[in-house]
């Protein structure tokens, strides 16, 4: 729903209904993950995506049915079986699409959703897609660390489906939980889709030179919030970086290690050194090495790679720590200028995230989408 929550917020706020169609779950090569939403107005209007096109229509038809007045409903969509599944997904994936009609009388909550995403602030929309009590399909709850608020038809349901949702938001995964129709932990019946939203990812990019200066436009495309951090005030400017979220005058190491004391890193952090200068280099890749990190990448020559690998032992940096540094830092896809280099950056880090190989599809068999 995050790729579709202004639109959404903004219709909710002017008293429209709206038809919004959300994956709940994947099989095999889908291409769009849980979450991934796709919103219809009155007007015929759509917006987002749920599956890259395949079952865009189909989906359409949904949501315009319930905005007519049709109860909220769960459907599959896929090639498995014909009798089973309606619309065939020409990628061969599977995916569970719930479509319901949003406006403030279903909805009440989601001006606080979105307060909350724009704040940052990790929130869990726990939603049921399926019950044996058609009354309780399209119930929300909103989950955060600290409280929560709606409901999902009991306080028994709600209680049995906390837990798990704060469990599912603190790791920023989304997707569906199975209990009893009252929310025992042993049944079936009740079905409840947990979509998370956690803050962005963040991109940190030591080094005010060009090719941050591509690096961090990439890592915007991307999803990330992302900081260039440089120890040099003449070239860490904001008239150099326009649109980067932060840019940051300190000793890179000094600004990692107080923005980890404080939190502010996890394991979903990138960080990239490009500063090309033992003396920066060697001490923020030995904070970063020491830390729970998505991403740790390096630019640099062999021979610099060799030498910063020599400086990094010499201040006991350990073999496993030094495992999990990528350098020289991206994928060899023939790079030569920043733009294409910060492209080759970009891949790498798609291809650890997800488990990718980095070589051409059309030499490779079987799923094209790769799943965590």
């Amino acid at each position: 729903m995050r790729d579709v929550l202004d639109e959404l917020t903004k219709r909710w706020e002017s008293g429209e209904s709206i038809g919004l169609g959300t994956v709940v779950a994947t099989f095999r090569s889908a291409p769009r993950p849980p979450g991934a939403s796709m919103l219809v107005t009155s007007e015929g209007e759509a917006f987002g995506s749920v599956s890259g096109g395949c079952v865009e229509g189909a989906v359409y038809e949904e949501a315009t049915t319930t905005l007519a007045g049709s109860e909220p409903v769960l459907r599959r969509y896929g090639v498995s079986d014909d009798d089973a599944f309606a619309v065939g997904l020409t990628c061969g994936g599977i995916l569970d699409v719930f479509v319901e009609r949003v406006d403030r009388e279903t909805f009440p909550e989601l001006d606080e959703v979105a307060a909350s995403v724009r704040a940052e602030e990790p929130v869990a929309v726990v939603t049921v897609v399926e019950h044996p009590d058609a009354a309780k399909v399209g119930a929300h709850l909103l989950v955060w660390r600290d409280r929560s608020s709606g409901g999902l038809g009991s306080a028994r349901i709600d209680d049995a489906v906390l837990d798990d949702a704060r469990g599912m938001l603190a790791s920023g995964r989304s997707g569906v939980i199975e209990y009893g129709p009252e929310g025992q932990r042993r049944g079936e019946g009740l079905r409840v889709f947990v979509n998370s939203f956690e803050p962005p990812p963040r991109m940190l990019v030591f080094g005010a030179i060009d090719f941050a200066a591509a690096m961090a436009r990439m890592g915007a495309f991307l999803g990330y919030r992302v900081t260039v951090c440089d120890a040099r005030p003449v070239f860490a400017t904001h008239s150099r970086f326009p649109g980067v979220d932060d840019v940051v005058v300190d000793w890179p190491h000094r600004y990692l290690a107080a923005e980890a004391a404080a939190g502010r890193v996890d394991e979903r952090t990138a960080v990239m050194v490009l500063t090309h200068d033992p003396k920066f280099d060697v001490p923020v890749l030995e904070e970063a090495l020491s830390l729970n990190l998505g991403y740790v990448g390096a630019m640099g020559s062999r021979r610099t790679h060799d030498d910063r690998l020599r400086r990094l032992r010499e201040q006991g940096v350990t073999e496993e720590a030094l495992a999990k540094l990528s350098s020289p830092i991206g994928l060899d896809l023939g790079a030569r200028t920043p733009e294409e280099t910060a492209v080759s950056i970009a891949a790498e880090l798609i291809a650890l995230r997800w488990g990718g190989r980095g070589v051409r599809l059309a030499d490779l068999d079987g799923p094209i989408h790769h799943h965590s």
